[in-house]
């Protein structure tokens, strides 16, 4: 063993090795010598004795992160060294550290980097060409870091769920016709997310599908701890969760936040805009009709238009729509953007009782179909609309984790395998990993 502490040696700062020399070759490459630092190097690691007798030297070439600006290559010289302790079955081992253990041919400072990288949201043929490793060796990288950071989800007290695509949707053979023509079915790779809405967890875990066998299956899988502390489940209008969240969780809540709600007011916008139009001029809405040259308008929030924007709207709507049905249908889908606005303003129930009767009232005079399945909609997830208005807790943060699992599919130029897929995506969305690569910078790009 040596003992230094030279200026090489910390600038290369591989706890436990000592730098001997540097030489660069002829052909421009530069090369590290290093030696053992460390006592505890010689310990064996079955008996953790310390041996004193050597048996050979061992040259190996452990690749690290670039130093200086540049790639270097890494050249440890080690001993073998003999077990003499009489109870111990290993007779030979080599030195080994926490940077460089035995077999390894990457440091572990290295592994790190091509994890946390990857867990940025690089990919990984990219982090391995920037690092002038293999693939295989960020995979078993993303892997380890994964066991380590990626634990079993801790009880929370809102709980999200939504769902995103894994692929493009296939058609796959399914039987035969009668006359001996092949059936097709077309299939959508669907993935539901479990989501941490007021906690620290973000994203919890994945499953497949979008049906409530699938969404029961993982709640069941949980802890009772778990389980019994979830309160409020936020969810889009889904009967398929709605029903596995009543089945699992008995005692907790299930809301329904308004972004899903006004959407449907702007499908039934659009709906009646599309009929009235076919109705009108037997054909679909062209560049030259007002009406479709506003439909952008009629999606539109009135607090967002402008005066002459909503003038032009009105007036579009009234000078070619004899049946008022488009403008009737506008303003049903701001009563019940109204009605989603009690949520802000703290949900007293008086106030959503007075914004909920308007909005069905106004539907039922209408007398329009679209308006009517809107309406009958509303009163379908009343208990689970209520719960929104008036707690105020929102499916945001899952589309937010949508968002960012959409980031890791493109950066990785899509995904065949299930399980690379869920743990590249819980670690790039599990904010207490987010935050860990947020404090270690990684390698540069």
């Amino acid at each position: 063993m040596v003992d230094r502490s030279d200026d090489a040696s910390c600038l290369l700062g591989l706890e436990g090795l000592a730098v001997e020399r540097v030489v660069r070759t002829d052909a421009g490459v530069k090369i590290v010598q290093l030696v053992t630092d460390e006592q505890d190097a010689a310990r064996c690691p079955a008996c953790s004795a310390v041996s004193t007798s050597g048996k050979e030297w061992v040259l190996t070439r452990p690749k690290d992160l670039p130093c200086g600006g540049e790639f270097a290559a890494l050249q440890w010289r080690k001993r073998r060294w003999r077990c003499r302790t009489e109870d111990c079955d290993r007779q030979t081992f080599t030195e080994q550290l926490a940077q460089v253990p035995a077999g390894m041919r990457t440091t572990t400072r290295l592994r790190t980097a091509l994890a946390v990288a990857v867990q940025d949201g690089r990919d990984q043929s990219e982090v391995a060409a920037a690092h002038r490793v293999s693939w295989p060796t960020v995979q078993r990288a993303v892997v380890a870091h994964g066991a380590v950071e990626l634990t079993e989800p801790e009880p929370t007290r809102v709980l999200g769920l939504d769902e995103t695509r894994f692929g493009r949707p296939r058609w796959r053979p399914d039987g035969h016709h009668d006359d001996g023509r092949i059936r097709w079915q077309r299939t959508d790779p669907w993935e539901t997310g479990f989501v941490d809405i007021t906690g620290d967890q973000a994203l919890l875990g994945q499953v497949d599908g979008r049906t409530s066998a699938a969404v029961a299956a993982w709640l069941a899988s949980r802890t009772e701890e778990f389980r019994a502390g979830i309160e409020v489940v936020v969810i889009d209008p889904h009967a398929g969760y709605a029903a596995a969240v009543r089945a699992t969780l008995p005692a907790a809540r299930v809301a329904v936040d308004h972004f899903h709600l006004i959407m449907l007011g702007n499908r039934a916008v659009t709906a009646v805009r599309q009929r009235v139009t076919r109705d009108l001029l037997g054909r679909r809405g062209q560049k030259i009709d007002p009406t479709w040259a506003n439909r952008r308008l009629l999606l539109r929030g009135h607090e967002r238009l402008s005066e002459r924007a909503l003038a032009r709207m009105w007036n579009g709507c009234i000078d070619n729509d004899p049946s008022g049905q488009i403008l009737t249908a506008w303003i049903a889908k701001e009563e019940l953007r109204a009605l989603c606005a009690t949520a802000t303003r703290g949900g007293h129930r008086h106030e959503i009782r007075d914004r909920l009767w308007a909005f069905y009232q106004w539907c039922a005079d209408a007398q329009i179909p679209e308006l009517t399945t809107l309406a009958e909609t509303i009163e379908t997830w009343w208990p689970a609309v209520e719960v929104f208005l008036t707690t105020g807790l929102t499916n945001a943060r899952t589309e937010g984790t949508n968002r960012l699992i959409k980031q890791v599919k493109r950066a990785a130029c899509g995904f065949r395998n299930r399980e690379n897929y869920r743990r590249r995506v819980r670690l790039h969305c599990t904010r207490r990993t987010r935050r860990l690569s947020a404090r270690k910078p990684t390698v540069p790009a």
